[in-house]
């Protein structure tokens, strides 16, 4: 985070030991001209890694949020939608999805969803910043249980050079990476060179990548979203974006699978294998909406089509706001 938000941390934290109560308000700015705020109970933990700055507070609206940089990562009132839809598209659209790489998901909540679906054998998650997931596993209660699982192999490396070392396969990757801002540790994971050199050749044949794509709405969708739409569409045969919205980003989001390998999408089809495959019962995701998740409105639909920009390191696009929360 920025200098201010430091010294707030500071202040809050003399606050804090002196008996004050000053920190009521959680900002991020989404625009020059545009922020977000949560009134707060409590800023519950900060604290610096090599990578990022994290914080885990106690909001008054969506219940205990995680933020890196300034940015919120998830609410726990609604993390469901957001890892919902991440995870669980990819493998039901799959035949029969025996191995996971999960690129980031330091938090827990994609391994967790992950591991509901009774055909997996092994996940891998791989994230670079091991104070993130260290904090991670020890704060947010709910993911407990999935980082303690056997079927689960924690990786703390680069994901690039994790899966460029590696000899292993698998049936899905999936990108859990945080949005790409500049100066931020992952936007190189969401070039075309990435796509093509690095998570194509790591795929079985039937394979699918699926990676979080940013906000989606009819104002923001030109940010990355498009953009990281089209350079898929650059490396794999079949791409196909989604979108839901998630309360807590203010914001629709979007997603975007890919493959060589045709999508078959058909709402009953993809009731029974949520039936059939995942244990316990999903909170937001059903085959109809998830059909109905795949259809953009207009305008976005015409930016899809039209967009013409291709992600690399040399013309990345960024999202706004890195470092621009507030603690007031």
């Amino acid at each position: 985070m920025g200098e201010a938000v430091k010294d707030v941390y500071a202040a809050s934290a003399f606050d804090h030991r002196h008996g004050v109560d000053a920190c009521k308000w959680y900002e991020e700015e989404i625009d020059d001209d545009l922020k977000w705020s949560f009134a707060l109970n409590s800023v519950l933990h900060r604290g610096t890694s090599k990578y990022q700055d994290i914080a885990l507070i106690d909001t008054k609206h969506f219940g205990k949020a995680l933020v890196i940089d300034g940015k919120m990562q998830s609410a726990e009132i609604d993390e469901f939608i957001y890892h919902e839809c991440l995870i669980h598209p990819s493998l039901l659209c799959h035949p029969n999805p025996k191995t996971v790489f999960i690129m980031g998901g330091g938090e827990g909540s994609a391994a967790r969803e992950v591991l509901k679906h009774k055909t997996l054998q092994r996940v891998v998650m791989c994230d670079i910043d091991e104070e993130v997931v260290d904090f991670c596993r020890r704060y947010l209660t709910v993911n407990r249980e999935a980082f303690a699982s056997d079927k689960l192999c924690l990786v703390i490396n680069d994901a690039k050079a994790e899966l460029e070392n590696t000899e292993e396969k698998y049936d899905i990757i999936v990108g859990d990476l945080a949005d790409p801002v500049e100066g931020g540790p992952c936007f190189q994971l969401y070039t075309k060179s990435f796509y093509e050199q690095v998570v194509k050749p790591k795929l079985h044949p039937h394979g699918i990548f699926v990676t979080q794509a940013g906000p989606a709405g009819v104002l923001t969708h030109k940010e990355v979203f498009s953009s990281i739409y089209n350079t898929l569409k650059h490396v794999f045969k079949y791409v196909l974006a989604y979108t839901a919205h998630v309360p807590s980003f203010a914001d629709t989001w979007g997603w975007v699978m890919a493959s060589d390998q045709p999508f078959e999408l058909d709402a009953q089809r993809i009731d029974e294998r949520i039936s059939g495959r995942i244990n316990g019962e999903l909170l937001y995701l059903t085959g109809e909406s998830l059909v109905s998740a795949t259809t953009m409105n207009k305008s976005v639909y015409t930016s899809l089509l039209k967009e013409t920009h291709i992600y690399t390191e040399e013309s990345a696009r960024f999202i706004y706001g890195h470092g621009r929360a507030c603690y007031a």
